[in-house]
């Protein structure tokens, strides 16, 4: 993870191995009409691997129910607790566990793919995440003022279209794409920064 920031405002910046899994998981399920449908399908998409039948409206509400305890960085565990061999952390979402037992592997290989490609991205900037320290530091000096407190927390995540999707309070999931283009990152989070200011 990636954090600038003083004692009163912090930006940071990481690309969540359980964020990533849940979007497949919702992808390879075919709910990504019914579970966070703003954010678009993930990129490529992970393989398919053939379902059983599972009861897709109880899927659906436990994947959202899932997803509301790991979208915030503060509510999300340190370290997945979507382990095998049982999945135990799905005990009481029986179609979900169903879902990961069908397609860990699979999926489980896709996430580590797109997290180490998220790692060689941030390798090739050269301050990973000067351009928010600038834009602070840029607003705090044409307000004369130092910066009321705030935290932005950036999800990265390679979805299939450009753009940037607030997903809960501090927490905005950006494509890897616009991430990937300094110009229009900056572009977008200049007037976030002016808000937060």
């Amino acid at each position: 993870m990636l954090v600038e920031g003083s004692i009163r405002w912090q930006i940071t910046e990481d690309c969540p191995r359980d964020l990533l899994l849940a979007l497949a998981l919702r992808d390879l399920a075919g709910l990504s009409d019914e579970c966070e449908a703003q954010v678009p399908r993930v990129i490529p998409p992970p393989a398919g691997v053939p379902l059983r039948d599972i009861d897709r409206v109880a899927l659906a509400a436990q994947w959202r129910g899932w997803w509301a305890g790991i979208v915030r960085r503060e509510t999300r565990p340190f370290i997945s607790q979507v382990r095998p061999p049982h999945f135990e952390v799905f005990d009481r979402a029986l179609e979900l566990q169903d879902l990961v037992y069908a397609c860990y592997d699979t999926v489980t290989d896709w996430v580590e793919s797109r997290h180490a490609e998220y790692l060689m991205a941030v390798k090739a900037r050269e301050h990973p995440l000067g351009d928010a320290y600038q834009l602070v530091q840029r607003r705090q000096f044409e307000l004369r003022r130092q910066t009321t407190s705030f935290r932005l927390d950036l999800e990265v995540i390679p979805v299939a279209e450009p753009g940037a999707w607030v997903v809960a309070p501090d927490t905005v999931i950006i494509s890897e794409s616009l991430r990937d283009d300094p110009e229009a990152f900056r572009e977008w989070l200049k007037p976030v920064v002016i808000a937060l200011v």
